[in-house]
């Protein structure tokens, strides 16, 4: 299933508990919004790119290796300027 961009700032394509998920360097930096998810993930970029990632109270980090994300936890991507494809595992 993919999900189209004109709904949400990523399109993505789901394989069980596997997200493949793309944000495009166009995306309005609004639509980036701080959220928390009920499941805890971890993300693992699959391109070279120049976006950041961001948990709250903590200061922004390249987007460069794998990234535990727990449950309930406050976060962000924050835009570069570049595409960015990221793997989500649920955990």
């Amino acid at each position: 299933m993919t999900t189209n961009s004109n709904t949400r700032p990523f399109d993505e394509s789901r394989l069980n508990d596997i997200i493949i998920r793309r944000f495009l360097p166009t995306v309005d930096e609004s639509e980036l919004k701080w959220h928390w998810d009920e499941q805890e993930r971890i993300i693992e970029p699959l391109n070279q790119n120049d976006w950041m990632f961001q948990f709250d109270n903590g200061l922004p980090f390249p987007i460069r290796e794998k990234i535990n994300i727990p449950a309930g936890v406050i976060h962000r991507v924050i835009k570069g300027s570049t595409d960015l494809v990221i793997k989500i595992k649920m955990i």
